[in-house]
């Protein structure tokens, strides 16, 4: 039970990642503007609003922020970048990597995205040192501080 529990979380979550802030129900609400920064507290939301800007919600839409300061080069690059912070924040959630791997790769199946994600063209750099983590055939690597993609990271070498 608690797998399809967790599926469930990291289809939502996935969901949530890929949909732009303009298009998110809390965008729509007047929650959040259109680069995902937070127009009203949570505590002046009430009613129904509250289902558009949950604990998940807040956390997603913090993760994007951060993800779109980091820079993040390919979207395939940025997927392993937004799945290795998450597994970086919540140790527990590393069992599950695969899971979450093969629900974002159904999702974007579903969505017809998979095909063009793999055929973006890029080169694969020759990096010497070990990634903190692989994520979607991407490698991730830290770098003051911070997670990177392969191809951000070669750029700084």
């Amino acid at each position: 039970m608690s797998r399809a529990i967790d599926l469930i979380i990291t289809y939502r979550v996935v969901k949530l990642l890929v949909t732009p802030f303009k298009k998110q129900a809390a965008f729509k609400a007047g929650i959040i503007d259109a680069d995902g920064k937070v127009l009203r507290k949570f505590k002046t939301i009430k009613g129904g609003e509250r289902k558009h800007y949950t604990m998940l919600h807040r956390f997603v839409f913090n993760l994007k922020r951060i993800l779109k300061k980091v820079g993040l080069g390919s979207r395939l690059g940025g997927f392993a970048v937004a799945l290795a912070l998450l597994l970086k924040e919540d140790k527990s959630m590393v069992q599950h990597k695969d899971l979450i791997e093969s629900a974002v790769i159904s999702y974007l199946k579903e969505e017809n995205l998979y095909d063009m994600l793999l055929n973006e063209v890029r080169e694969i750099p020759d990096i010497k040192e070990e990634p903190y983590m692989t994520c979607f055939g991407v490698s991730v690597y830290e770098q003051n501080g911070e997670l990177v993609s392969e191809d951000n990271y070669a750029k700084t070498l």
